[in-house]
């Protein structure tokens, strides 16, 4: 049985980062006395400095930590310098790539980890894993801890891009395939299924999927978004490993950052969610339910918006597999030649119209 670990807190309000140190002084008695670094990024720190300001004047003993590239070094470096100078806390302030160096940095220090995240575009703010640069343009996936907590502030990411959020939506809405996978996985005997971590991953899907609110950028759904990514990672933290919220979808994704970063630039929730409906056609499923989600919310899937030509698409799906030789998924089992991948290609093109 896999042991598994819960964050100390979630908390999503308005305005909550005035009042970390309060926050947090169950979780790490006397704080406010511990030496904390601030892990962010030069622009946030210029679009936020208020914001960090007030948060490093709550900690006697604290220092902000610029992130340069989002590579492994990088938070190897990072957690040799929090080893050496003696530091409690880790405060991570930003998306995905600041959090991902500040978690993987957390877990080999064996440092108290605080998330804050100032967007919603994937799950790495609750995942138990980080993706970092390795060599060149290529990033990997490490396995690492949840944050010791995760607050979220609705007045920062209401004032984040739509698009960002939109990741962030796509990401959850990768679950359907993702899943699914999981069971054909589980079926052919290759992996198993843990009946706990698939239903709260399944719960995160359907908080999105039958949602009646549809304003971005309202509280209300900021809070939906929150505990759906959250939900997304813990089921990874409960499983093991990451097949909960990646399947073949994820597969494409990768293939795109791998083979063809140099052609393409596609944000990894709007990647997934597109892979989701190639993935959903391969596992023969109701096609309905993944076309509608991604048009309510204004997804934008289609290929040719993100320069990704037929032929980039085609030898992205054909190449899905390579990207994890260890995952099973419906990639193992689908027709994906030339022929059927330009179908579908063209397909996506078609329903996915500005006229459509």
């Amino acid at each position: 049985m896999n042991r598994f670990r819960l964050p100390y807190h979630l908390i999503v309000e308005e305005g909550i980062f005035s009042r970390v140190n309060e926050v947090m002084e169950d979780c790490v008695p006397n704080i406010e006395e511990k030496k904390v670094i601030i892990v962010t990024e030069k622009n946030l720190q210029d679009l936020f400095p208020a914001v960090l300001q007030e948060i490093q004047g709550d900690f006697k003993n604290s220092e902000i930590y610029l992130v340069q590239d989002g590579y492994f070094d990088d938070a190897v470096a990072l957690a040799k310098y929090i080893c050496m100078n003696d530091i409690k806390v880790i405060i991570g302030f930003g998306g995905g790539r600041v959090l991902d160096l500040a978690k993987y940095a957390a877990f080999v220090s064996k440092t108290k980890f605080l998330c804050l995240p100032t967007t919603l575009s994937n799950d790495s703010l609750a995942s138990p894993v980080a993706v970092l640069g390795t060599e060149g343009k290529a990033r990997k996936t490490f396995r690492c801890t949840i944050p010791d907590s995760i607050i979220v502030d609705v007045d920062i990411i209401m004032g984040a891009p739509e698009s960002q959020i939109r990741s962030g939506i796509g990401d959850t809405i990768s679950k359907y395939t993702a899943l699914n996978d999981w069971k054909i996985a589980h079926m052919k005997q290759k992996d198993h299924v843990d009946d706990f971590a698939y239903m709260i991953s399944k719960m995160a899907f359907n908080s999105i999927c039958f949602n009646e609110e549809k304003d971005l950028k309202s509280k209300s759904f900021i809070k939906i978004l929150t505990q759906a990514l959250v939900m997304g990672g813990l089921a990874m933290e409960i499983a093991g490993d990451s097949r909960p919220s990646s399947g073949s979808e994820h597969l494409f994704c990768h293939a795109l950052e791998e083979y063809f970063s140099e052609e393409v630039n596609v944000p990894h929730g709007i990647a997934v969610a597109m892979g989701s409906y190639g993935a959903c056609i391969f596992q023969k499923r109701n096609i309905g339910k993944i076309t509608r989600m991604i048009k309510e919310y204004n997804i934008p899937v289609r290929p040719s918006a993100w320069n990704i030509s037929e032929e980039i698409f085609v030898s992205a799906w054909q190449r899905a597999s390579s990207t994890r030789a260890d995952r099973y998924t419906i990639l193992d089992e689908a027709d994906l030649s030339n022929e059927r991948l330009s179908r579908l290609y063209r397909e996506m093109e078609d329903v996915f119209s500005e006229k459509s």
